[in-house]
């Protein structure tokens, strides 16, 4: 079984303060998994716990793909070779970068990004951090991301 957990911390330049800075850092990288807001995907085979910010709404996509892999926001998760790749700011004919294998193991992603936002008429950047906590189990376990230490963390800071 694929477990998947997103934390998603999402500010605007009003908070870029020292305080805010702080304050965000405060925010888990990890979360016990509870359903809900843990929810069972693609045909059972996958746990999605989604934690934190969605200003906008719709900020979580997956999509399972040929193969059976699984597009996750800009991950690309294999379910045979329990393999996660990663797509990087641009996906447009790419072939994910292999972060490193998901068997019994769990890898922590994390990347920062911002988008232009047109809101009460006006244009302002919404910046974000997304952290991924991922692993392939054979037998489910809510407490897997808080009872042991990520085999590897990946960094992609822009």
């Amino acid at each position: 079984m694929l477990v998947l957990q997103i934390i998603i911390k999402q500010w605007d330049k009003s908070q870029r303060t020292a305080a805010h800075v702080l304050e965000r850092a405060h925010i888990p990288d990890r979360h016990l998994i509870t359903f809900p807001p843990a929810v069972y995907a693609v045909n059972k085979h996958c746990v999605i716990d989604r934690h934190g910010d969605d200003r906008q709404g719709g900020r979580l996509k997956y999509a399972p793909l040929a193969d059976r892999k699984i597009q996750f926001d800009r991950f690309q998760l294999n379910l045979d070779d329990k393999v996660i790749g990663y797509f990087g700011r641009t996906q447009a004919d790419k072939m994910p970068s292999v972060i490193g294998s998901l068997n019994n193991q769990w890898v922590q992603c994390k990347y920062t990004d911002r988008h232009s936002v047109f809101e009460s008429d006006f244009y302002y950047w919404l910046y974000e951090e997304v952290t991924l906590n991922a692993i392939c189990l054979s037998k489910f376990n809510e407490k897997i991301f808080m009872d042991t230490e990520p085999a590897l963390v990946f960094e992609d800071f822009q």
